[in-house]
């Protein structure tokens, strides 16, 4: 790992101590807006600091195992560890890499989702309520609300039409590559 980004992670892991200080303080709570702010933050700084972490343990793991490899007992045993270790280190560091790319301002937003039947009459219809019965489930796997803005429904079943909106964290990130996925203001 290069140190400038050994260096911001340890300002992060050191931001997010001052966070958690900052929510248990028994004042956190009398404005509503900073606090809010601060959970936030919270939970952005917690999965990196947590790989961080992890990289740190695994590194730790990787130089005593090195260790052990001097002693012909162990030699054998140590070399795996040593291999398992370097592959779960760089399975960590790319991890990193993603939770360090800059994040999209709009990630957290709502959605509203078309889904409209295309040529085929009945048949697309039918289709056109097979996905967007897909995304409802989806949905409410992640535990998102979904309203049903508009819909026309198919003579034989299924959509012609549907708009609902998608109400949930991280909504916008996650549908923000399907095609009928559009932004929503708070």
């Amino acid at each position: 790992m290069k140190p400038s980004i050994a260096a911001k992670l340890a300002q992060l892991g050191d931001r997010l101590v001052e966070v958690n200080r900052l929510l248990s303080n028994e004042d956190a709570t009398r404005d509503m807006g900073s606090y809010r702010k601060l959970h936030r933050e919270r939970a952005e700084l917690a999965p990196v600091v947590a790989l961080y972490h992890a990289h740190q343990a695994c590194a730790a793991d990787i130089a005593t195992a090195q260790d052990m490899v001097n002693d012909p007992e162990l030699r054998e045993f140590a070399e795996d560890e040593v291999k398992q270790g370097r592959e779960r280190l760089q399975q960590i560091e790319e991890d990193l890499q993603k939770q360090l790319l800059p994040k999209d301002p709009n990630d957290e937003r709502n959605v509203f989702l078309e889904v409209r039947a295309g040529t085929g009459g009945d048949e697309a219809a039918i289709f056109a309520g097979d996905i967007f019965r897909m995304y409802l489930r989806f949905a409410e796997r992640r535990r998102w609300q979904v309203e049903i803005i508009s819909e026309s429904l198919g003579e034989m079943g299924g959509y012609k039409e549907v708009i609902a909106r998608i109400v949930g964290q991280g909504a916008y990130s996650v549908l923000k590559f399907e095609s009928g996925a559009h932004r929503v203001q708070r």
